[in-house]
């Protein structure tokens, strides 16, 4: 029988659907592309926007027009929070909350179902921790250290699909990395929902044993090892040892991902996040003291109840005047059972979606500004797999996004990179290089 895979949403959902399709695998069925024709369809689905939601019943419908007679099974965080109202949706035949996604294969007997197609279950009754990563599938491998999340910001459902913080045990994760090292993977990406709060805890006593320094430590003494790169880490658990670390590693790349989320202390206590402005600049400062070509990342969401024009002026020129590369920018989503549904000051769609734009803006200005701090360097280039129209992409290890001539000897290789100049979509054009040319030159 054939399967196929959609992931929606984050690295972390990428790490599960590789793992769950090669468990498809190791029992004999064939994996086949999602655009294909298909006996089961399996979607890990995301709740962190409404799009996603329907992204979902777009992709189902698409399906079942291809293969009308296949099954659709829903697993991720949308199955988890709304496993009713998912199942609801004509076509979905299983859904499958989080503590039973992992053992799909347990429940492909649909016919024998007696019309309960839902499995869902108590979140916070989920305390294992299951290890995961992506092999294979793209040119990098996610893997996953840690999941859930002990924080109650007011926009987020996360803690309510995936549960308390959990991690997985030091020796499991060195071992992973062994395996992906030894599978001829270059490139290494840490997930989770909150991996700077990766630690595992003594059940005795309460206190940690390990935490994300440790674990990154040991890690970085891995043999043969060519990239890690971590990703979203929130400010307040971006401790100094941690970005000095980086700075000395040579493995882990000098990239960081810090949410950020508003630019005014107001918003950010409505949010309930856990640091306020200065906080965050400190860690900004201190990066780039140390790291002054590391590429900083950050998550911003504009349109929050109780954001007044003021609010959002006040973001975008704390924005405008930090060292930063890039934004990922986010329209307010409201979210059911979420405390910020509780303030009455809602911001109009409308208006979300204008200041969206100019934050986009911003960053095309900011990515723009660091390509050109990086313009002439020579930098080593992880290249993917896709020939596009005779052109080959890859990023640096400061995430610089690239493209140069292509050739099949660079696909899935390490090369090093002349930066040359940016193109019209804020891509460098990049040209190996070589040593004996360049000495010949000169």
């Amino acid at each position: 029988m054939k399967v196929a895979f959609k992931t929606l949403g984050c690295k972390l959902n990428y790490s599960e659907t590789s793992s769950i399709s090669r468990e498809f695998v190791k029992k004999g069925y064939e994996k086949v592309s999602f655009d294909d024709a298909s006996d089961i369809y399996v979607i890990n689905t995301c709740s962190v926007t409404q799009n996603a939601d329907k992204e979902f019943k777009y992709l189902v419908n698409k399906v079942k027009r291809k293969n009308p007679n296949s099954s659709v099974i829903a697993i991720g965080c949308y199955a988890q929070l709304k496993p009713k109202k998912i199942s609801e949706i004509p076509g979905v035949d299983l859904v499958l909350g989080a503590d039973k996604k992992f053992d799909i294969l347990n429940y492909l007997n649909l016919e024998d179902q007696d019309n309960n197609n839902i499995h869902s279950c108590e979140i916070n009754s989920v305390d294992f921790f299951k290890s995961s990563y992506s092999l294979g599938d793209r040119t990098r491998s996610f893997l996953k250290v840690q999941d859930g999340c002990d924080y109650k910001c007011t926009y987020c459902t996360i803690p309510q699909a995936r549960g308390k913080s959990r991690s997985g045990t030091i020796s499991e994760l060195l071992d992973n990395v062994k395996h992906l090292v030894a599978s001829g993977v270059k490139e290494i990406v840490l997930t989770g929902v909150n991996i700077g709060d990766y630690g595992i805890f003594d059940t005795k006593t309460k206190k940690r044993e390990t935490n994300f320094y440790e674990l990154i430590s040991n890690i970085d003494l891995i043999p043969d090892l060519d990239r890690v790169r971590i990703s979203s880490i929130e400010p307040n658990l971006l401790s100094d040892e941690i970005i000095q670390f980086v700075q000395n590693s040579n493995s882990f790349v000098k990239h960081f991902h810090i949410p950020l989320q508003s630019g005014s202390d107001k918003i950010l206590k409505l949010m309930k996040r856990r640091y306020l402005k200065d906080l965050y600049i400190s860690r900004i400062n201190k990066i780039k003291e140390l790291m002054p070509d590391c590429c900083i990342g950050v998550d911003v969401i504009v349109g929050f109840p109780g954001e007044t024009e003021e609010d959002f002026n006040e973001t975008y020129e704390f924005l405008k005047a930090l060292n930063i590369s890039y934004l990922h920018v986010f329209s307010y989503s409201e979210r059911d059972n979420t405390e910020s549904l509780k303030i009455n000051y809602k911001i109009p769609k409308k208006i979300r979606a204008t200041r969206s734009q100019i934050l986009r803006k911003l960053s095309d200005k900011k990515k723009k500004n660091f390509y050109e701090s990086n313009m002439n360097q020579i930098r080593p280039v992880l290249f993917e797999s896709k020939n596009y129209d005779g052109y080959i992409y890859g990023y640096t290890d400061n995430y610089i996004r690239v493209k140069t001539l292509w050739s099949k000897n660079l696909v899935d290789n390490l090369v090093d990179c002349e930066l040359i100049n940016i193109d019209d979509g804020i891509i460098m054009n990049a040209k190996v290089y070589e040593k004996e040319t360049i000495a010949l030159h000169l």
